[in-house]
């Protein structure tokens, strides 16, 4: 067991030898351990929580497997370890599950670009990464494992649609979709750049499709009071969710056309400002809208300006980040309470997806109207004077009044607050027929249609006679065909001869599959349920789940701040109503951490270099190996392919070791925050693992045997850092303050090395508080000490409990006092824990600085907050 640790020796000049310190090899070591680890079964749960102990449920986002794992992975995953490890020493029965998110676009790009079929490419991938995440010693339960891509999982996913389908939650509908027409497939908004597809490079068109969603507006009102409850969740996240769901209380306004064009007589608008309807100074429409289509049927430039608009992404940012445009229709519409008219635009800022794809324009109260109505020459009429200005001045310039202030030019609403106008608008709106108040939603229903091969299939059929049939639960799963042809444009499933033409369930008649495959968002909404039984021939066991669920930390990215956290919230809150769940909420506890950056190397010429390929210079630059010039040196970039500024998490490993690489991530900032890998730092995180090897080796002989009790007073300073430092990382670790517990721990190595003469089982006490202490951020090194310290002991580190503080020893001797007079600070005053008042008061008033600002004065008061302050009132 010890083989690691045996000194080595090499000649240092002839006829003599010396012995060179002892080095920990841990390239023996880690996988020894990693090894002993599985044979004992250290991270193994119960199928159910039996209740001897607490549970506690460790999770960190599945990864999709591309092949290598990034330091992104190592970071996400060294957090999680740690957390699992504490909370299994501190006496929790620990389920820390591993799996992966494999559907998606790069294995079906892969297949195309490469020849190998998905499948094939996925699975190499999962082996590789597999691999890599075991070689850092992680305590995961890979008992658990599964890929979403299996069968044995999707199956199951399709079973739950076809639940959410009997329960109302699924249903078919026509919508507006960004269309790539070369790959003949629907895109995301992200994937639309400049209005072209980011594969194909075609424009993009818009395009009335029949797509399956999710009704997660049915949710909305839950999902959004529900968040005030997580109260383990960072308040940004809370707050990135609770715009997205976008809770708005305004009106819904009717606006009636002056002329009725093709049976539409009305226009119907949302606002949430309908207290600046007398500012109103056009009305503007989508793209997609009844009333733009009826426009384009009569107006070939009209038409001409909605395929333009169409070829945009349809996401908000796209949208604010370009021009504003617009075309009028020539129609008009009549304002609800003065019958004014005003025109109607088609505007490209306008989105059918929210509200009802129709706006009333305020310029003075809007800035995108502002900017609109200044490019058109449209009139810019204001309606709320800001506190303190004077209306006969008062002008709208460059930028728009959005904020609160008193109604003017507004008929009846002059002389108002913002608030009291907003609900005097919406009676008199009511009291016309012509609006009501209403609380709208930002959030809109999940459209999972993808029309790509590699995701889940959703197990319908389509039969003319019948419409839409559920797949019969004896013919789940549907499993994807292996025979396709990528070679084609457009669904490889569209595009198979023989995959899709079934007989319908109903009737028998000819009909086909649904080619469409779910979005992979589907896939992570509910793979952590799963998890709690992962080979069951259910979706979920009701006993386990319940007995697992909530996940009591999740961690992650913030980029899946909103749509997975928000989908899988939905997901276990339908689960939970169709009697799979007892749990509305899937993560009672979240932790979002930053980013791994390094710093980038570009040449005069534009070429990025790697890190291999640059030399560091004196003066803090770099120059270019191959050629001596000089390059840019960009600091804490992001870790990125294009910047070629990675860093290879197996290299480091061969290197340094899977310890090293653990320690230094969680040692160089708060794990929410970003950090920047360095050469110097890992260097230094290496050091520090041999340095703590040696500190042990190198007292091994004279420490007593294992158990030996210190005299009483023998070491006590030592005792007394022992304990301190307990306590110290124990506190940290429960705050998720990691480089906290690493700072403490290397002042606790300080105090041992100082320590050398100290009682012997004071040293023992220490070391193997040390080791212990270790063990959740470099669990490899601390069994090799341990085996050091206690060569019989059959225990492993892993199996041990925490380390406990004696608060006797822990507790501190003296407390620093600030001393104030008349509330300014004056001094301070160490003094014993337990003096009396009397005493702090008069060497408090003895001080010379106290005595220059008492001045001679009498002292009417003395205050004494214990453990604080001091404070004298003259």
């Amino acid at each position: 067991m010890n083989d690691a640790v045996t000194p080595s020796r090499s000649s240092s000049e002839p006829g003599s030898q010396r012995a060179e310190p002892a080095r920990y090899d841990f390239a023996k070591a880690e996988p020894r351990w990693q090894e002993a680890w599985s044979a004992q079964g250290c991270f193994r749960s119960p199928d159910v929580p039996d209740g001897t102990r607490p549970k506690y449920y460790v999770l960190e986002m599945f990864p999709y497997p591309s092949g290598k794992i990034h330091m992104g992975h190592v970071r996400n995953y060294t957090l999680g370890d740690v957390v699992a490890r504490y909370k299994r020493a501190r006496g929790h029965q620990v389920m820390h599950p591993m799996g992966w998110d494999a559907f998606g676009l790069p294995a079906e790009n892969a297949a195309r670009e490469r020849g190998v079929h998905p499948a094939k490419w996925t699975y190499q991938n999962i082996a590789a990464m597999r691999a890599e995440l075991q070689r850092m010693g992680l305590s995961l339960e890979w008992e658990r494992e599964f890929a979403t891509c299996d069968p044995s999982y999707y199956g199951q996913q399709q079973k739950l649609f076809l639940e959410f389908m009997k329960a109302g939650l699924a249903e078919r509908k026509e919508s507006w979709v960004n269309w790539d027409p070369v790959d003949n497939t629907v895109l995301a908004n992200e994937q639309v750049i400049d209005g072209r597809g980011w594969r194909s490079g075609a424009l993009v068109e818009k395009k009335k499709l029949s797509q399956w969603f999710l009704s997660i507006t049915k949710f909305a009102p839950e999902l959004l009071s529900a968040l005030d409850g997580l109260e383990r969740w960072p308040e940004r996240v809370r707050l990135m969710q609770a715009n997205w769901i976008g809770r708005s209380e305004g009106a819904r306004v009717r606006f009636d056309l002056a002329t009725p064009v093709e049976g539409m007589e009305q226009v119907e608008v949302f606002t949430t400002r309908p207290d600046t309807l007398f500012g109103m100074s056009f009305l503007a429409v989508a793209a997609e809208h009844p009333l733009a289509a009826a426009a384009a049927a009569r107006d070939p430039k009209i038409a001409e300006f909605i395929t333009e608009v169409r070829s945009l992404g349809t996401s908000e940012a796209a949208i604010e980040q370009a021009e504003k445009r617009g075309m009028d229709t020539g129609l008009r519409v009549k304002h609800p309470f003065t019958g004014e008219t005003f025109p109607v635009w088609i505007a490209n800022f306008v989105l059918m997806e929210y509200g009802t794809g129709a706006i009333f324009g305020c310029p003075s109260g809007d800035q995108r109207d502002l900017d609109f109505a200044r490019k058109y020459d449209l009139p810019v009429p204001p309606v709320i004077l800001p506190p303190g200005e004077d209306p006969a001045t008062f002008r709208i310039g460059k930028t728009a009044y959005t904020e609160d202030g008193t109604l003017y030019n507004s008929d009846f609403l002059d002389g108002l607050n913002s608030a009291a106008a907003k609900r005097a608008a919406i009676d008199a709106l009511e009291a016309k027929g012509a609006g009501q108040g209403v609380v709208n939603w930002r959030l809109r229903d999940w459209g999972v249609s993808r029309q790509r091969y590699w995701g889940c299939p959703i197990p319908v059929i389509h039969c003319e006679a019948c419409g839409a049939v559920p797949v019969p639960a004896e013919q789940l799963p549907v499993t994807l065909p292996e025979d396709v042809d990528f070679a084609k444009p457009g669904n490889p499933l569209d595009n198979h001869p023989t995959w899709k033409h079934v007989s319908c369930p109903n009737c028998g008649g000819k009909a086909r599959r649904e080619t469409d495959t779910f979005d992979t968002f589907v896939d992570s909404s509910w793979y952590f349920a799963r998890f709690t039984s992962p080979k069951a021939e259910t979706p979920l066991v009701p006993e386990a789940a319940n007995g697992w669920l909530p996940v009591d930390q999740y961690i992650g990215g913030i980029e899946h701040a909103i749509l997975h956290l928000l989908y899988s919230r939905f997901f276990t809150r339908a689960l939970s109503g169709m009697g799979h769940l007892k749990t509305p909420e899937p993560f009672a506890g979240l932790f979002t951490q930053g980013m791994v950056q390094h710093a980038s190397y570009r040449t005069q010429d534009g070429r990025w270099l790697s890190p291999e390929e640059v030399e560091a210079t004196p003066d803090g630059g770099a120059v270019e190996k191959a050629t001596g010039l000089a390059v840019t040196v960009s600091r804490n970039d992001k870790m990125s392919k294009s910047k070629r500024n990675t860093i290879d998490p197996g290299a480091i490993i061969d290197r340094y070791g899977a310890d090293t690489a653990r320690w230094f991530i969680l040692s160089d900032n708060p794990p929410d925050r970003d950090m920047e890998w360095t050469e110097a730092g890992v260097s230094g995180s290496s050091r520090f693992t041999q340095r703590l090897f040696r500190l042990v080796s190198n007292n091994l002989a004279s420490l007593p045997a294992p158990e030996t009790l210190p005299a009483a007073d023998a070491g006590r300073d030592l005792r007394r850092a022992t304990h301190r430092t307990i306590a110290a990382v124990t506190e940290a670790l429960e705050t998720f303050a990691f480089n906290v517990a690493v700072a403490r721990i290397h002042e606790f190595a300080n105090a041992i090395e100082a320590a050398a003469e100290a009682d012997g089982a004071a040293r023992r006490e220490a070391l193997e508080t040390v080791t212990r202490l270790i063990s959740p951020m470099m669990p490899h090194l601390a069994e090799e000490l341990w085996s050091l310290l206690r060569p019989d002991e059959k225990m492993l580190v892993a199996q041990l409990p925490w380390p406990e503080s004696d608060a006797s020893l822990a507790a501190a001797d003296s407390v620093t006092l600030a001393v104030q007079v008349l509330g300014k600070l004056r001094a301070t005053l160490a003094v014993p824990v337990g003096t009396d008042e009397a005493t702090i008061f008069a060497q408090a008033e003895a001080d010379e600085n106290v005595q220059r600002a008492i001045a001679g004065r009498p002292i009417r008061k003395r205050i004494h907050v214990p453990g604080r302050i001091v404070n004298f009132v003259v």
